[in-house]
C-alpha cells in the first residue's frame, strides 16, 4: 500500500462532517481529519494507541485535554501524550513504523481524537 499522506493535506480539515466510532474502545470517536490520517498514512494503529490509552492508562485517562505527538526517525517512533501545558503524561517507543510523516499532532478531548486544525 502506498501511503499518500502529506502535511499540506491536513490543513484542509477545519471541522468534521462525520464522527467515527473506534472499533475497540467504543466510547472514543474520531473526526474526518483523524480518519484521513489513518487511511492515507496507514495509521489506524495510531488511533488504537490513543484510544487504548484512555482505557488502560489511568494518568492519561485523568487528563481532559490531551496533546498527542508522534515523531518518526529512521522508521522508529516516539509517541508522547502531554496535558496541553507541556507536561508529559505518557511516552511510548514504537520499534517500527512506516508512517510517512516525520511528525503528526493529534488532540484528544471530550472522547474525540482530532487534528489540531479541527479543534
Amino acid at each position: 500500500m502506498t501511503k499518500t499522506l502529506n502535511q499540506a493535506d491536513l490543513y484542509q480539515f477545519t471541522g468534521t462532517e462525520q464522527w467515527y466510532r473506534h472499533g475497540l474502545v467504543r466510547e472514543v470517536l474520531f473526526t474526518d481529519g483523524a480518519k484521513y490520517v489513518a487511511d492515507k498514512g496507514g495509521a489506524y494503529w495510531l488511533l488504537d494507541e490513543i484510544a487504548l490509552a484512555q482505557r488502560y492508562e489511568p494518568a492519561v485517562k485523568a487528563e481532559g485535554f490531551q496533546f498527542w505527538k508522534l515523531t518518526v526517525t529512521d522508521q522508529k517512533g516516539t509517541l508522547t501524550c502531554e496535558d496541553g501545558n507541556g507536561n508529559t503524561v505518557l511516552t511510548k517507543t514504537i520499534p517500527y513504523t512506516d508512517f510517512p510523516l516525520p511528525e503528526i499532532l493529534l488532540y484528544y478531548t471530550n472522547n474525540v481524537i482530532l487534528l489540531p486544525s479541527e479543534y
